[in-house]
């Protein structure tokens, strides 16, 4: 049989759903979760070229009454619109500043939505352009495995001394877990006074879901020796873990990782310096561990920015974040040479969801909603979890606000 005709015999059946199981983007429906949702609604195709104009004209039309973030790793068609640019936290807080805007479209992914959610005000409504703009490292601690971690930790005698910490990038499940245990959100620019205030409160830190800002932040700022920091695997029994290994531990870090700045190695590092003689590297704090102690500065991505604003002219950097980032970067500073850390181009294939089509599809939606009625595409966070993650959020934000992971 040819292949033309097997495809012509054969449909596909999705596969029965796991706890674990991915659903194809834009198909399905898995709200409590950073997976693959539906989206309804006909989008513009994205070969229209009165898409510009359109966004455009719905926007302005809108006025006030919306306002729109875009995260720094949005693609330049859509960052064009935003409002205000920033990481996920400091757009949250954007969100948070603008109680007369009605509308708050997040160009970024679901978590970031959904602490936008948390954050503002019952009449303001939080619209996700794509709901299926998801976040691999959200994805890797659901709160059903981080209930049997806790689980884990009490059977080992040390869930009462432990202080759960939970990296921005999470669900608001995991947030809301981490607010009704004691503990705190961090940022990949606060994590270190993060750690310093869970260790005031407790003897070890579960922190959640990113083993590499764990990891950076616990050995390089706060000098916690390797040998003190064991990683929790969700998908082995009690973590892969015993419960002395849990006990002589301070830093219990989750098995998860960012799916791009993961892919960096230290080979990527060694060979831009083979390549480019005098080269800076800067990586984010995400990046795995021999990657961040074979870099020159580390940071987060508010700190990446400002160091290659302030960097000397005809300076050579490899940055080892987000390429839609990195290029931006480089088209803003014709007068420095910035590039990828990794031959490999990667973009964050969820952020890249968020594209023009999704963009004017909302922006046109909201213009037609009547207010008070629910926008399409609203991202809604149950009030007993959002109450639980505004507690973890609040406490981040009671943090002494100096400066860190700046090098």
């Amino acid at each position: 049989m040819l292949c033309a005709d097997y495809a012509r015999d054969v449909t596909f059946t999705e596969p029965a759903a796991t706890p674990l199981a991915l659903l194809l983007l834009g198909q399905g429906s898995d709200a409590g979760s950073e997976r693959g949702v539906d989206c309804p609604g006909e989008l513009p195709p994205a070969s229209d070229p009165t898409l510009v104009a359109r966004a455009a004209a719905a926007k302005r039309e809108l006025g006030d009454r919306v306002f729109v973030l875009g995260h720094h790793y949005q693609r330049d068609e859509v960052i064009q619109f935003a409002d205000v640019t920033g990481d996920s936290f400091k757009l949250a807080r954007e969100a948070a500043a603008r109680p007369d805007a009605e509308y708050i479209v997040f160009c970024g992914v679901h978590f970031m939505a959904e602490s936008a959610d948390i954050l503002t005000t019952a009449n303001q409504q939080v619209v996700l352009p794509d709901l299926a703009a998801g976040c691999s490292m959200a994805d890797m601690a659901n709160y059903q495995q981080v209930v049997e971690a806790w689980d884990a930790l009490s059977d080992a005698g040390v869930a009462d001394v432990t202080v759960p910490v939970t990296y921005m990038n999470s669900s608001a499940a995991i947030k809301g877990f981490t607010g009704e245990h004691g503990g705190t959100v961090c940022t990949s620019s606060n994590a270190e006074r993060a750690l310093h205030w869970a260790f005031d409160h407790g003897e070890k830190v579960l922190f959640l879901p990113d083993e590499h800002l764990g990891r950076n932040t616990a050995v390089l700022q706060m000098g916690i020796p390797l040998d003190e920091c064991v990683v929790f695997d969700p998908h082995k029994p009690g973590g892969g873990l015993t419960g002395q290994q849990l006990r002589d531990a301070r830093m219990i870090l989750w098995r998860g990782h960012c799916s791009v700045h993961g892919r960096f190695t230290a080979e990527n590092v060694a060979d831009v310096r083979a390549r480019i003689p005098g080269v800076n590297i800067l990586v984010h704090p995400e990046c795995r561990h021999e990657v961040v102690l074979a870099a020159d500065l580390v940071g987060s991505t508010e700190f990446i920015i400002k160091t290659l604003d302030a960097a000397e002219p005809g300076s050579s950097w490899a940055v080892g974040t987000e390429l839609n980032l990195v290029r931006r970067l480089a088209n803003a500073h014709p007068d420095k040479q910035i590039v990828f850390l990794e031959k490999t181009v990667c973009y964050c294939s969820t952020m890249n969801r968020i594209d023009l089509p999704h963009l004017v599809h909302s922006l046109e939606s909201l213009a037609r909603t009547v207010s008070g009625e629910r926008a399409v595409n609203r991202i809604m966070v149950d009030e007993t979890v959002a109450a639980n993650a505004r507690l973890a959020l609040n406490r981040m934000l009671a943090l002494p606000q100096a400066p860190a992971f700046a090098g």
